[in-house]
């Protein structure tokens, strides 16, 4: 034990019309039980824009058991905490509201259960059967909703999490608090959910409550940021635990194979199998060589965009970094070729792995931003010409058909839209000096989850502004994009037409672009390795809901035209790891080891 055996922090924000009173009281009950030299009262002020500093500051001056520990910027609540007892001395740790809604005469029972009764954490209850808390309605459902909410999801044994009034053991609680991503409200719970799950003693004691004043609590953006954080909590302790390459590639293939077992009950697979056997071969080889062509293209825009960010490497290069990349999204679950790019690159090129996923995510931008256009620019000018979109090539089908139609067109559509907002939005604030994405995020919630996501944002434009900002750049990559795309979707168009479908032209490139685009939508979803069975479904779907053919044609079309690309990408990887003595395994096994930071992880 060191001679300061009691640490109290008081966490401080706007409280000028209270905290002296609080102060006085804490010391009056403290000095109760406690020595005078045994114990410090920390006011942990943070950020404040009222008198309150100038307060703490002269109350420090003038009694040598309070200490201030000031802040410049708002930290949270949780932030604010974590800061003052880093700074304190005490082995028992201690926190509680400055209102004083909980009753003074329960410090020292929170105290000795630390110092005494040999607990790691200890904490109020508001909700227990011996307690007295006076709440208002409001509050009281909130709260046992929340709590509810935190036994169920979280497998919390407490009845309460939020009570500020909470004691700790120091080296119980620095054990525990660097796996806190909170910094606010919800910074209370994940503490006592980690320390359970830790194995720490923790109690819990009832405790008489009464509300002081207007909660600071925002009862829509601190609920959804406390209820995110539940969701994020469960994801990482209960969730993410049990979920490896192995899960991963059972759950995609066991989706895979209900799908194929559910198509079973509405087509008949022999008919999808002698549809292929009956596909003109002279028009597939064509589509192979086609789509083919798309790949100098790929390693072309690749260089323009490492070139704006600085680096410089032959198109031979990187059309193979690109071709083993691809591969490995085939053969590896959860997009883990994106990581092996930015893997290729640095050992092969010495490019960063910051830049190698900058470059990765300019990519992906420009990816959904083309598919996007094309697909508005598709529909305004079929709208243009007088045809009907949402009937193409209906006629003779049932009503219900023509029906299914009219709402993939329309979901199409609203996806298409919603994309091109997106990246708007995101190239504007790549080209605005603006912070557009922080501030929009924390209107809706204070979670650290959310300031996580926000921050990802927040890179992810950074990434794209090098290149959102050069016209030429953009110009240059963007027709590059757009080429890599129109051949995908020409690509799917030469292998429908080996079907022989009685189509009009017009059609069948609708038809073509519409199936090609979402199924590349759909392979977005990490559900399987490259999207397999995700592409077919989605193809197969646009197909029949725009047009007469049936499943089984549309199956089947769907099926050679993501063979064809997956054969041409596959041995396009091969050859590239030959030539450039790469081991795909290894490559994995090395970049899973790099987050999407470029940090090395232990």
């Amino acid at each position: 034990m060191s001679d300061r055996e009691v640490s109290v922090v008081l966490p401080a924000y706007n409280e000028a019309a209270t905290i002296e009173r609080t102060v006085e009281v804490t010391l009056e009950t403290l000095g109760a039980f406690l020595p005078d030299s045994s114990f410090e009262v920390i006011v942990a002020e943070d950020g404040c824009d009222d008198r309150t500093p100038e307060i703490a500051s002269r109350i420090a001056r003038a009694d040598r058991r309070v200490r201030h520990v000031h802040s410049d910027e708002r930290l949270g609540r949780g932030g604010a905490l974590e800061r003052a007892f880093r700074a304190s001395d005490g082995d028992v740790l201690v926190y509680f509201d400055t209102d004083l809604a909980t009753g003074m005469h329960h410090l020292e029972e929170l105290i000795e259960s630390i110092r005494t009764d040999g607990y790691d954490v200890a904490t109020g209850s508001r909700w227990m059967p011996e307690n007295v808390a006076n709440r208002p309605l409001r509050r009281d459902v909130a709260s046992r909703g929340f709590n509810a909410l935190a036994r169920l999801v979280l497998r919390s044994r407490l009845r309460d999490h939020q009570c500020g009034f909470k004691a700790f053991d120091r080296d119980a609680l620095f054990a525990l608090v660097d796996d806190v991503e909170d910094d606010h409200w919800f910074w209370d719970t994940e503490l006592l959910v980690r320390a359970q799950r830790a194995g720490f003693g923790v109690r819990e004691f009832p405790v008489d409550w009464e509300p002081k004043g207007e909660t600071k609590v925002d009862l829509i953006r601190d609920v959804v940021g406390m209820g995110s954080g539940i969701v994020r909590l469960w994801w990482q302790l209960s969730a993410r635990p049990r979920i490896d390459r192995r899960v991963t590639m059972a759950a995609g293939t066991l989706l895979v194979l209900a799908a194929v077992a559910l198509m079973t009950v509405y087509l008949d697979p022999s008919a999808v199998v002698e549809a292929i056997a009956a596909a003109d071969r002279r028009l597939l080889a064509a589509a192979t060589g086609l789509y083919l062509l798309s790949w100098p293209l790929r390693g072309l825009r690749y260089r323009d965009i490492l070139a704006e960010l600085g680096y410089h490497e032959r198109v031979g290069f990187l059309t193979g970094a690109v071709f083993i990349s691809q591969t490995g999204n085939l053969v590896f679950p959860a997009r883990a070729g994106d990581a092996l790019r930015a893997y290729i690159v640095k050992a092969r090129g010495g490019i960063p792995y910051t830049s190698g996923f900058a470059s990765l995510a300019i990519e992906r931008v420009f990816d959904l931003l083309t598919i996007a256009t094309m697909a508005g620019v598709t529909l305004l000018a079929l709208a243009a010409a007088g045809v009907d979109v949402t009937g193409i090539g209906a006629t003779g089908a049932p009503e219900a058909g023509r029906e299914s139609g009219r709402t993939a067109v329309y979901v199409a559509a609203g996806v298409g839209a919603a994309a091109i907002c997106v990246v708007a939005i995101i190239v504007a604030t790549a080209r605005s000096d603006r912070n557009l994405v922080r501030p929009t995020l924390e209107r809706i919630s204070s979670d650290a989850y959310v300031d996580a996501v926000a921050t990802t944002l927040e890179q992810f434009a950074a990434d794209v502004q090098t290149i959102a900002r050069s016209r030429r750049a953009f110009a240059v990559v963007g027709t590059a994009s757009v080429a890599v795309w129109s051949i995908d979707v020409l690509t799917a168009i030469v292998v429908f037409a080996a079907f022989g479908v009685d189509l009009s032209p017009i059609a069948l490139v609708a038809v073509g672009f519409f199936a090609v685009s979402v199924g590349n939508l759909a392979k977005v979803l990490p559900l399987s390795p490259g999207g397999i069975g995700l592409y077919e479904g989605a193809f197969s779907l646009l197909v029949v809901a725009l047009t007469p053919v049936g499943w089984s044609v549309a199956l089947a079309a769907a099926i050679l035209d993501h063979a064809i690309k997956n054969v041409v990408t596959v041995v396009g990887g091969i050859g590239s790891t030959l030539l450039f003595n790469v081991s795909l395994t290894t490559a994995v096994e090395e970049s899973s080891d790099v987050d999407r930071d470029g940090v090395i992880r232990d």
